[in-house]
C-alpha cells in the first residue's frame, strides 16, 4: 500500500513536470485596458458545432475570480453576448459561448473601470454575468473544441509570467507530500526572477523543483544578488541565513564580509546596525535576498560556498556556485538596476559623516559656550541651555555684534511632589564628550532624593539641538505635576506658529493638549524674524508619522512621558518679564526603577542670512519643455516634474536616465541648470526593486487596505496604501512607511544622478524623511562644487487628513538645507494677514526666500517678501514682467530691507499698507502691498539719510509693468494710490 502511494506520487510529479505550458505573450497595447482590463486569453475556434468550448488553465493569482466577470469578443472586437462558465477557479475555467464563425476569440478576464479621483483611482472589476442556465446545461454537453493559443497581457509590465503564474492545489500538495517531514522547502532563484507572491508557489518552481544548489554568473566589481525562496510547511520563527567565505579550488576567496541577507541584517537610515526577525506562516512564501558585493580585485573563477537556511531547529544547505568572469564593472553594475544591482544601496552609509555643509561654519567651543553660524549656545551646569543668542540684524541681511537673547533664564524642569514642594537636583559629572566641527556632545547626571536624571545633549552645526533626558525613579514617588519650562525673553517672541496656531502674531495665551489620534502636533516655533526657537517633545519610542493625506493611517505615538495618558499639554503666556512655555504632564507616579524619557529637540533660528542674490539669479521654470524656448523666457533653472518624457515614473528617475542626461547636457550647454522631482514619500510601481522591497514586510512600504489602480490590485494583492496615479502613463505609486532603509537607497540614487546624469539639484514635493536624510542628500548634491539646489513644495497640511499641522513646522528641520520654499498648494494668499505670509510662507525668519503657488499667488503682496509665482506651472503664472522690472532696476546686489524691520527707511501712514525697500547706491526700489479693506491713498515717510539720497534731487516713479501696474509719477511721495488687495512698485532715484 505504501509503495502504491509513493508510486502514484512519483507519477504525478513526472506528469506535472511535463505539463503543457500556456504561451504567455505581450499584447502590445492592442486593446483598451480601461474597459477590457489588462489580460486576455486568445482562443482559436475551428468551426465545429454552434457552441464553442474552451478549457483555460489560466492559473490566476487573484483570490476570488468567481467574483469577477469576463468579456468575450471576436477578432473584430464585437462582443459575444451568449456565453457561460463552469468549474471556474483560480486554476482553470471551462468557457462556453456561441461563436459567429471560425477564427480568433478573446476572453478578457480582469476587466475593470476606474472610479474615484483621476489621480487616486479605484479599480472596480466587472461583476459576473448570469448565464441562461438552460442554455449552459445544454452547452456543457459540448466537448472541448476550442484551443487556447496564448494568454496576453496589455504589455510586458502587466504580465503575470513567469513568477505570478500559480501552482495548482495538486501541485502544491505534491510538494508538501514530498517534504512532509520538513518544516520548509527552499527554492533558490535567480535575481532576474524576483519572487512576487507570498500566498502561492509560482508554477516555474513546480517545473524546476526545489533544489539544494544555486548557480550564477557575475562580473568583477559587481553588486550581485540572488534569492532563497522559503516555502513554509509549518509556522516558521526566526528564519536566518548563515554563510561563510566563497572559495575557488585554488584558494581564492570572496570574503563573507561582502555578503549579506537583506531580510535579516543591514544598516538603518541613520547608520545604526539593523537586525530583523523574519517569521513565515505555514503555506506562505518568503524570499530571502542575498547580496554579494564582489570586489573589483577578485580573480576570475568559480566560487563556491554554502548558504544555510535555518528555522524551527531545522536547516537546509544550499550549495552556491558563482562564476566570476574577467569583465570588471566600474560602476558595480548599478547602471543596470533591472539586475537588482542596487539592492546593496539599502545598507549604504554614504554621506553619514557629520561634515559641515556650506554656508555653515565649524562649531567652536569656549568653556560651556558653543558658537555656530550667527548664533551662540551656552550650557548650564545641569546640561540644559542657559542662554541662546543670535547675531542677525533685523533685516536678515547681515550679522551684528549685539546679541539677540532668546531666553530670559535657563531652560529647566520642575518635578513637583506637591504644588509647593519639588525635587531638588544636584548636577554632577558634566563633561563634553565630543568636540567635532559638525557636532558637540555633552553629558551630565542630575540627582535628587527620588530621581536620577541622565542627560545627553548634542548641538549640530546648523543649530539643531537634541536632548535625551532619561529619568529613573530611585524610590516610589508621586508627582502632582512635571513641568518643563522654556522661559523666553519676551522681546524675542513676536510671532508663534504650531500647536494648532497658524503662523502670525503670538496670541496672549496658547493652551494645547495632546491629541495624536487626530493631530500631527508636537512642536511649536516662537520668535522674531532674526531670533527664534523651535522645540518638539518626544520620547524614546518616537516614530515619524505619515503626512500629506495619510496622517490618520499612521499617526504620532503619544509619548509616555510628556503625554501621560493625555493629561499632558502646553500653556504659553506672558509671565512677569518673560514669556513662559510651560510644558506640563499632569499628576503621575513612578515605582522604584521606572524609567521615563523626556526627550526634546530644539532648532535655533534663523539658520543663516538671506541670500537675496540667489533669489534674483535663479529663476525657476517649472515645466519640461524646449530648452531654447525656456531660455528665451529669462528663466535659469528648469524643474523637471515626474510624468514627463525624461522623468516619467514618480520618485524613480532611473529608467529613462539616458534621455534625462541628454536633456541636461543640452541645458548646460545653454547656460541653464536642471533639477528633477525626486523624493521618497511614495514610490512608483515601476521600481525594479519592488518585489525585493515587498519581501522586507512593511519596512519600506506602509501597511494598508490595498485597492487603487488595477495593476496594484493584480500584482500586490493587499497590505499597501495606494498613492498618486498618473492616468496618461499609468504610473501607480505606493506609500512608503516612513523612516527606513529606502532612504539609504535614495541617497545613493542622488549621488548616482549627480555623477552620471548631471542633475543640478532636486525639487521636493512634501517629503517623508527627516533631517538625517536631508543632510545626506545635501552633501551628495553639492559634492565637487555641484550647485545642489533644493527647493521644497508643500501643500497646506492644516486639514483633517494631514493632522492640522503647519507646513513650516512639519519641515522646519529641513530648512537649513533648502535654497527655496514653494508654499504652497491650498494656501490662501488673499485673505491671510502679512504675519502669516512672513512666518508660514516666505521663509524669511529662517534665512530662506520663497515663491507662491495657489492661484498663482498675489504678485503685489509677494513682492514685499521678494516672492513671485513660478513660471511654467500654469498658463496664468507669469513672473516675467516682474523679472524684467527687477533687471531694469538692477535688483542684484541690492540690500533688501523688509517692512518688518524698524530700520526700513520707507513707511506708509497706513498700517495696512506695508513697504519693503530694495536699496542700491543712488537708487531704491520700494514695494508696496495693501491689506486695506478698500482702495486707498498713502503718504510715504522716507528716511532720506538711510537711503543715502537727497530729497531735493530725487524723483519717485512707478514704472509700467505688464499685468502689474501702469506708469505713474509721485514727486513728493504723497497721496500714492494703492488698490485693494494689490500694491505698487516705485523707483526712487
Amino acid at each position: 500500500m505504501k509503495f502504491r502511494f509513493f508510486l502514484s506520487l512519483c507519477l504525478f510529479w513526472q506528469i506535472s513536470l511535463h505539463a503543457q505550458v500556456v504561451n504567455y505573450t505581450n499584447g502590445n497595447h492592442a486593446w483598451n485596458p480601461d474597459s477590457l482590463g489588462n489580460h486576455r486569453v486568445v482562443l482559436q475556434f475551428a468551426g465545429t458545432g454552434k457552441i464553442a468550448h474552451a478549457k483555460i488553465d489560466w492559473r490566476r493569482r487573484d483570490k476570488h475570480p468567481e467574483a469577477k466577470g469576463i468579456i468575450i469578443q471576436d477578432a473584430n472586437g464585437k462582443n459575444v453576448d451568449v456565453y457561460g462558465t463552469d468549474k471556474l477557479s483560480r486554476e482553470s475555467v471551462d468557457v462556453y459561448f456561441e461563436p459567429n464563425g471560425v477564427g480568433k476569440y478573446y476572453v478578457y478576464y480582469l476587466a475593470y473601470k476606474n472610479e474615484g479621483r483621476s489621480n487616486y483611482p479605484k479599480g472596480v472589476y466587472l461583476k459576473p454575468k448570469a448565464a441562461d442556465q438552460n442554455w449552459l446545461n445544454q452547452a456543457k454537453r459540448t466537448a472541448v473544441n476550442t484551443s487556447v493559443s496564448e494568454i496576453q497581457s496589455i504589455d510586458a509590465f502587466n504580465s503575470f509570467y513567469p513568477m505570478e503564474v500559480i501552482a495548482t492545489a495538486k501541485e502544491t500538495a505534491a510538494i508538501k507530500a514530498k517534504y512532509v517531514a520538513d518544516a520548509f522547502v527552499v527554492f533558490p532563484e535567480d535575481r532576474m526572477f524576483p519572487v512576487k507572491m507570498q500566498d502561492d508557489l509560482p508554477y516555474r518552481w513546480i517545473r524546476k523543483g526545489a533544489a539544494s544548489t544555486f548557480t550564477g554568473t557575475a562580473s568583477k566589481g559587481e553588486n550581485y544578488s540572488f534569492q532563497l525562496g522559503v516555502f513554509a510547511l509549518k509556522d516558521l520563527n526566526k528564519v536566518t541565513v548563515s554563510f561563510g567565505d566563497l572559495r575557488t579550488t585554488t584558494g581564492k576567496i570572496i570574503s563573507s564580509k561582502f555578503i549579506n541577507c537583506l531580510n535579516t541584517k543591514g544598516t538603518s537610515y541613520d547608520n545604526k546596525p539593523l537586525v530583523k526577525e523574519v517569521n513565515v506562516a505555514a503555506g506562505k512564501v518568503q524570499s530571502m535576498w542575498i547580496t554579494v558585493d564582489i570586489p573589483k580585485t577578485t580573480s576570475a573563477g568559480v566560487y563556491t560556498g554554502n548558504f544555510v537556511v535555518k528555522a524551527n531547529g531545522k536547516s537546509k544547505v544550499i550549495a552556491a556556485k558563482i562564476t566570476v568572469g574577467d569583465e570588471v564593472l566600474v560602476d558595480a553594475g548599478v547602471g543596470t538596476p533591472d539586475k537588482q544591482t542596487r539592492l546593496t544601496w539599502l545598507n549604504s552609509t554614504l554621506a553619514q559623516s557629520n561634515t559641515v555643509v556650506a554656508p555653515y561654519t565649524p562649531l567652536t567651543v569656549d568653556g560651556n559656550v558653543i558658537s555656530l553660524l550667527g548664533r551662540k549656545f551656552e550650557i548650564n551646569p545641569d546640561g540644559f541651555p542657559k542662554q541662546i543668542q543670535t547675531f542677525f540684524n533685523a533685516e536678515m541681511t547681515a550679522y551684528t555684534d549685539k546679541p539677540n537673547n532668546i531666553l530670559a533664564e535657563p531652560i529647566h524642569f520642575h518635578f513637583f511632589n506637591t504644588p509647593k514642594t519639588q525635587e531638588k537636583f544636584v548636577a554632577t559629572n558634566f563633561q563634553m564628550t565630543s568636540k567635532e566641527a559638525g557636532i558637540v556632545k555633552w553629558t551630565v547626571t542630575n540627582t535628587s532624593e527620588n530621581l536620577k536624571m541622565d542627560l545627553e545633549g548634542a548641538l549640530e552645526f546648523d543649530g539643531y539641538v537634541h536632548y535625551v533626558v532619561k529619568v529613573t525613579a530611585l524610590k516610589d514617588v508621586e508627582f502632582s505635576n512635571v513641568d518643563f519650562h522654556i522661559p523666553f525673553d519676551k522681546g524675542a517672541t513676536k510671532y508663534l506658529m504650531g500647536l494648532g496656531e497658524k503662523g502670525g502674531i503670538r496670541p496672549d495665551t496658547v493652551k494645547w493638549k495632546w491629541d495624536v489620534a487626530n493631530k500631527n502636533q508636537d512642536a511649536v516655533w516662537i520668535g522674531n524674524v532674526n531670533a527664534g526657537l523651535y522645540y518638539n517633545l518626544r520620547d524614546e519610542h518616537y516614530v515619524r508619522p505619515l503626512n500629506t493625506n495619510f496622517y490618520l493611517q499612521k499617526p504620532l505615538l503619544l509619548p509616555k512621558s510628556w503625554g501621560n495618558e493625555d493629561k499632558g499639554g502646553i500653556q504659553i503666556n506672558v509671565k512677569g518679564s518673560s514669556m513662559l512655555a510651560d510644558n506640563f504632564t499632569g499628576a503621575r507616579n513612578m515605582k522604584k526603577g521606572d524609567v521615563l524619557y523626556y526627550n526634546f529637540n530644539l532648532l535655533i533660528t534663523p539658520f543663516h542670512l538671506l541670500n537675496t542674490d540667489f533669489q534674483w539669479d535663479n529663476r525657476f521654470y517649472h515645466k519640461y519643455g524646449d530648452l531654447d524656448a525656456i531660455k528665451a523666457t529669462g528663466a535659469s533653472v528648469v524643474n523637471i516634474h515626474h510624468a514627463t518624457p525624461i522623468n516619467p515614473w514618480i520618485n524613480y528617475p532611473f529608467i529613462e536616465w539616458k534621455k534625462m542626461k541628454g536633456y541636461i547636457d543640452d541645458a548646460h550647454s545653454k547656460g541653464l541648470k536642471v533639477k528633477i522631482y525626486n523624493t521618497v514619500r511614495e514610490l512608483s510601481n515601476r521600481a525594479y526593486e519592488l518585489p525585493a522591497l515587498r519581501s522586507l514586510g512593511t519596512e519600506v512600504y506602509s501597511p494598508g487596505k490595498g485597492g487603487g489602480f488595477s495593476w496594484l490590485q493584480e500584482h500586490l494583492d493587499s497590505n499597501y496604501i495606494a498613492a498618486w496615479f498618473v492616468p496618461e502613463i499609468k504610473d501607480a505609486a505606493v506609500i512608503n512607511s516612513g523612516m527606513n532603509r529606502w532612504h539609504n537607497y535614495y541617497v545613493e540614487g542622488m549621488n548616482w544622478l549627480v555623477n552620471n546624469v548631471g542633475i543640478d539639484g532636486v525639487y521636493l514635493d512634501d517629503v517623508a524623511f527627516d533631517r538625517v536624510t536631508m543632510k545626506r542628500i545635501k552633501r551628495v548634491l553639492t559634492q565637487n562644487n555641484h550647485p545642489g539646489i533644493i527647493d521644497l513644495h508643500s501643500a497646506n497640511q492644516y486639514n483633517k487628513s494631514d493632522g492640522f499641522n503647519n507646513s513650516a513646522i512639519l519641515y522646519l528641520e529641513h530648512f537649513p538645507y533648502l535654497n527655496r520654499l514653494w508654499f504652497g498648494e491650498y494656501f490662501d494668499y488673499q485673505k491671510n494677514m502679512p504675519d502669516f505670509f512672513l512666518t508660514e510662507v516666505s521663509g524669511i525668519p529662517f534665512g530662506l526666500m520663497g515663491e507662491m503657488l495657489q492661484d498663482d499667488g498675489n504678485p503685489w503682496r509677494g513682492m514685499i517678501y521678494g516672492m513671485t509665482s513660478r513660471l511654467g506651472w500654469s498658463e496664468k503664472s507669469d513672473p516675467r514682467p516682474l523679472w524684467k522690472a527687477w533687471d531694469n532696476f538692477g535688483i542684484k546686489g541690492s540690500e533688501m530691507i523688509g517692512y518688518w524691520s524698524e530700520n526700513c527707511p520707507v513707511k506708509t501712514d497706513n498700517p495696512k499698507v506695508l513697504a519693503t525697500v530694495y536699496k542700491k547706491h543712488g537708487k531704491t526700489m520700494v514695494a508696496l502691498a495693501s491689506w486695506n479693506e478698500g482702495d486707498t491713498n498713502v503718504n510715504l515717510a522716507i528716511d532720506w539719510a538711510k537711503l543715502g539720497l537727497d530729497a531735493a534731487k530725487v524723483k519717485i516713479t512707478a514704472p509700467a509693468i505688464e499685468k502689474f501696474q501702469k506708469a505713474g509719477s509721485y514727486t513728493d511721495g504723497k497721496s500714492v494710490p494703492v488698490e485693494k488687495g494689490k500694491g505698487l512698485i516705485l523707483i526712487v532715484e
